[in-house]
Formats: structure tokens, C-alpha cells, sequence
């Protein structure tokens, strides 16, 4: 749904939510839930919709029968997409996924064409006049880069892709942004890393010339493009969890001229205490499935675990204390549960920018954690926590 906000934002949920990797399952999940969260959030206008496509799904929606079966289904409930969640490429419910969810990474073909494909379908689905987004992988997981050449591998996957949305642009008039979303324990971990790397790597003179050599772009216009087509997407848990300040960070994207294509709107866990009441209270939420990188910052200095089991041992030997945060994707309506806390207070201030100022064109809520929360933070329809999340962000932009 568009927003009486500056810059009229799109607000939606990510579909991530819904377990599914074939298109059949998405499409029966979508059919299931997407109709009850419209009929509560946006009964008399056209909601958006946060599309998260696997590479098979992407491959079965490419099928013009799918395809148009789907943007009848689009028509008919009143709905658009408007950004896709093109981040895992394969598996992401129900079996262990940890750092296996950034791979195939930007150092290969398979993402480059995965995301050249998902392109392609967005291009065909999102409304005329509308740009629209592709969220992505932050190159890859930061102990697989081994040195300059996975940097340059990285780049140039980045560069290629924006040519193809390049292309895409003059072809149909469809504008694409590629949003790249740092994330704590891979190669851009920090939106400071991002900034440098897209400075000294995408908008670099090699780059640039790589794009005009793709596109038979002139080497003057070559960085606006690869501005225009690459982006980043802000998830606020995850600038939370390696403790950044959301305001300035993001002014400090604003300044480096680097479009934020989406602002996922999300929480992380946040603990405080010694070693043995650090364990009990996130011991639950080390569900063996997601990777759940952990900072902990005690007397101004940070400490980094790739994985909670990391982090129980060094609470074990001693090290806890200070405050410890968690990649965990929480409900965003909740502050406090038990003696646990939240991130909301970034998210607080990430909406606060929004409601003076336009600070991304798309706004997506992704609580995808659901089915491994604990019962005492989720009601029993998933609608009703989805309806939830969107009507409290609403309230907090006052929109």
C-alpha cells in the first residue's frame, strides 16, 4: 500500500514468512494468507506485495502460463508486486539453513543468473511507472572471501547485473534496483563496509568501465547508471545487531550519494546479564536452523560470534557481561518478553525518519522467524501476527 508519507512509500510484508521453494507451494501460500491480511490492513486500496522467490520458484514462474495465471491472481485480489526477496536461492524453511543461505554467492554464475531471472519477472509484474526492487545476498559469507580476487569476482557479479537491469530499462521503461543488504559475519557486515566497498569498487573507474563496456554506455554516464541500478537494502535488525546508530548511518548513506532501495523494517534480540542468565533466556531461540550472529559490546568494544552456540561459549568461559544482541528476526510490535529485549528503539528511529522525510521508496516488514519463536510470541493464525506488525508500524509512522 502507498503512503501519505514524503516520497509516498510502498509498505508491504515479506513473503519469506510463508514456507515454499516450488512455485505451486508459494502460489498455495500466497492464495492462503495474502487475501486475509489485504481485507485487514488495505480493504479500499491496492496492497503491495513482498515477493520472495527461491531459484526454482523462479524457474516455474517463468513459464508464460504461470506467469500469467499469476498477474491474473494479482488483478483479481487487487494486489501488485513491487520488490522480490531474491536473497536465499534455495531452501529456507523447515531444514538447516545457516550460512548455507548465501550460497551460490556473488563470486558465481548461478546467483548472477538467479537474479537476472528474477529481474525478469519483476520487470513483467511490477506496475507501470513504478520502480521496483531486488534484494540481495552482501556478496557472500565473510570467511569464504579469500582475498582480492573474490573482491573483484563479487564486483564484477554486481556490475553484470546492473547491466542487465540497464538493459531491462531500455527496454520496457521499467526501472530495477539491485538491493544489497549487509548483514552481520559476510563480506559487507556493516553499512560503513557497504559505503567503502561501493566508493572504492562499484562506482570505481574499472567498474564503470566494465558497464560501458557492457552496455555501450559512455564512460560519463556509467556511474549515474550503476548508482541508478545498485542500492542497498537497510535491514534495520541487521545494523542493530553490529550496534549501529540508525539515524546518522543513515545520513551517512544519504551523504555517500547510495539510493536505499528498500528499508526492511525488523528487530533483533538484545540480552544484558552474566554468563549464566545470557544461556537460559537465548537458548531457545538456537533453533538449528537459522544462523544467528551474536555482538556483544562490553566497555565500548565489540565482540563477534558467527553463531549463538559461539557465543554460549565464551559467555561459559567467562567473557559475558555488557549487552548482547542477536540476528534473530523478532516480532517488531514487541519491546520487551521475559527478561529479553528488543532493537525496536532503531526501529522506532528508522520510522521516525520516514514520517519527515523520504528515506527509502519501499518499506517491507520481515519477520520471518515465526515458526521457531517461542508460543508466548506469536498468536495462533499467522495473519493476525502479520496484520499486527503492519498495523503497528503503521501507528508508529502515523500513516
Amino acid at each position: 500500500m502507498q503512503l501519505a508519507l514524503p516520497g509516498r512509500p510502498h509498505l508491504t510484508y515479506c513473503t519469506n514468512i510463508h514456507a515454499g521453494e516450488s512455485w505451486a507451494e508459494v502460489q498455495t501460500a500466497l492464495a492462503r494468507y495474502l487475501p486475509g491480511v489485504k481485507q485487514q490492513i488495505s480493504p479500499e486500496s491496492s496492497m503491495g506485495v513482498g515477493l520472495r522467490l527461491s531459484a526454482l520458484a523462479a524457474d516455474d514462474l517463468s513459464t508464460p502460463a504461470a506467469l500469467g495465471a499469476f498477474k491474473r491472481f494479482l488483478a483479481d485480489g487487487d494486489l501488485y508486486v513491487f520488490t522480490v526477496n531474491a536473497f536465499p536461492y534455495g531452501n529456507f524453511h523447515g531444514t538447516r539453513v545457516k550460512e548455507q543461505v548465501y550460497a551460490p554467492d556473488w563470486r558465481t554464475r548461478e546467483r548472477l543468473r538467479f537474479t537476472n531471472q528474477v529481474a525478469d519477472l519483476l520487470a513483467d509484474l511490477a506496475p507501470d511507472g513504478m520502480t521496483a526492487s531486488i534484494s540481495t545476498v552482501p556478496g557472500a559469507f565473510k570467511a569464504e572471501v579469500q582475498g582480492q580476487a573474490d573482491v573483484e569476482r563479487i564486483s564484477e557479479g554486481f556490475v553484470r547485473a546492473a547491466a542487465h537491469l540497464h538493459e531491462i530499462a531500455h527496454a520496457t521503461g521499467r526501472t530495477i534496483v539491485l538491493a544489497i543488504e549487509p548483514e552481520p559475519a559476510c563480506f559487507l557486515e556493516t553499512t560503513d563496509e557497504a559505503i567503502r566497498f561501493f566508493q572504492d569498487h562499484l562506482f570505481s573507474g574499472a567498474t564503470c568501465a566494465l558497464f560501458s563496456r557492457l552496455t555501450g554506455v559512455g564512460a560519463a554516464q556509467a556511474e549515474s547508471c550503476l548508482r541508478r541500478h545498485i542500492g542497498l537494502c537497510f535491514d534495520v535488525c541487521h545494523s542493530a545487531v553490529v550496534f549501529e546508530e540508525t539515524g546518522p548511518t543513515l545520513e551517512a548513506v544519504r551523504a555517500a550519494g547510495i539510493t536505499i532501495a528498500k528499508l526492511q523494517l525488523s528487530a533483533a534480540l538484545s540480552a544484558e546479564g552474566d554468563a549464566s542468565h545470557f544461556e537460559r533466556l537465548l537458548g531457545r531461540f538456537d533453533d538449528g536452523i537459522y544462523l544467528h550472529q551474536t555482538v556483544q559490546r562490553r566497555e565500548g568494544r565489540l565482540t563477534r560470534h558467527t553463531d549463538l552456540p559461539d557465543a554460549f561459549l565464551a559467555a561459559q568461559r567467562g567473557e559475558a557481561g555488557g549487552e548482547w544482541r542477536v540476528h534473530c528476526h523478532v516480532p517488531v510490535f514487541v519491546e520487551h518478553f521475559d527478561a529479553l529485549g528488543s532493537t525496536q528503539q532503531n526501529l522506532r528511529e528508522a520510522l521516525a525518519l520516514c514520517r519527515v522525510q523520504e528515506v527509502s521508496p519501499h518499506l517491507e516488514v520481515e519477520t520471518y522467524t515465526w515458526g521457531v519463536l517461542p508460543d508466548g510470541l506469536k498468536s495462533p493464525e499467522v495473519v493476525g501476527d502479520i496484520v499486527r506488525e503492519l498495523q503497528w508500524v503503521r501507528t508508529e509512522l502515523g500513516a
